[in-house]
């Protein structure tokens, strides 16, 4: 009887391990467009924008001055972050390279 709780245990600890991992791990995003300062908005995260031809993009980056692409159109690479979209808003992107 013991085997079998610590056997069942150990099932329901490593099953509620996994999502865990791949909670972390955005896919990778590749967008052309105008980069915006975010400025009064509904949602409450991202620092700026990128406007595309269809879609709206929420950017953050802890790595890389966005404010020096103000207004200019530009290519960005990043994650998608986990979690996001909320409260309607747009899917919110860590920038980790700019083009331009």
């Amino acid at each position: 009887m013991k085997k079998i709780l610590t056997l069942s245990l150990f099932i329901a600890v490593i099953s509620g391990c996994s999502p865990l991992k791949n909670a972390n791990s955005g896919a990778t995003v590749t967008a052309s467009g105008t980069l915006q300062k975010l400025g009064m908005s509904t949602f409450q995260y991202g620092t700026h924008l990128l406007k595309t031809e269809n879609k709206t993009y929420a950017l953050k980056s802890g790595s890389i001055n966005l404010d020096t692409y103000l207004d200019r159109k530009v290519t960005i690479k990043g994650r998608k972050v986990v979690g996001y979209p909320v409260d309607g808003g747009p899917e919110l992107i860590d920038v980790t390279l700019v083009k331009f």
